[in-house]
């Protein structure tokens, strides 16, 4: 089975998003099975859509049976899905009314971001900059999370609840690298080369 991607770099980023992203859903859903469905089914929820984002990397990277269409918007929805659910509709308790607005809004921009760069059809027409807007935004959000957890008192929770939040800006920084090669390959060689000639002269 032939992978989609050619260069060494690119796989490498791939292949270690997608083994750092099972790695971690791997440890969410021991923690589902150890503190009990009761207490944690909202995040065996989250790790439903992160399992379905996993298996799609995976597909597209060995070019099975997933178009370019097909994986840019099942992965949208089904990180928008998280996001809508994890930050907007079920946000967890922080401890700063300040800190909680900020990562409100930081998430409401995601999915705008989200839904204008993914669900549009013209994908090919993004530019890198574009592309890892949304990584960036994500990661903002996961370290604001991350400070949070700081303040509080350490529990059983705090290492679970740390490995928890870097999944999905795991995923989605696996995601962007399968774009960002899909729109260097939809652009023409001439015009790539034009590009940098134009750069190189200015």
């Amino acid at each position: 089975m032939q992978t989609r991607f050619k260069k060494g770099t690119k796989i490498f980023d791939i292949v270690i998003t997608a083994v750092a992203g099972v790695f971690s859903v791997g440890i969410m859903l021991y923690g589902v099975g150890h503190f009990g469905l009761s207490e944690a089914w909202p995040e065996l929820v989250l790790n439903i859509f992160y399992v379905a984002c996993l298996v799609m990397i995976w597909m597209y990277f060995f070019n099975y049976r997933i178009t370019t269409h097909q994986f840019n918007y099942w992965c949208s929805i089904s990180v928008g899905i998280t996001i809508l659910l994890r930050d907007i509709l079920f946000p967890p308790p922080l401890a700063f009314y300040a800190l909680h607005l900020i990562c409100l809004i930081l998430a409401v921009l995601l999915l705008c971001t989200l839904t204008f760069f993914y669900a549009r059809r013209n994908w090919k027409s993004y530019t890198k900059r574009n592309l890892w807007l949304i990584c960036i935004i994500d990661i903002l959000i996961a370290t604001l999370y991350n400070y949070d957890i700081y303040l509080e008192a350490y529990s059983e929770y705090t290492n679970y609840m740390l490995t928890e939040i870097w999944i999905r800006p795991t995923i989605t920084y696996g995601l962007v690298a399968c774009f960002v090669t899909e729109t260097d390959a939809s652009r023409p060689k001439e015009h790539r080369q034009g590009r940098r000639e134009c750069a190189y002269q200015s």
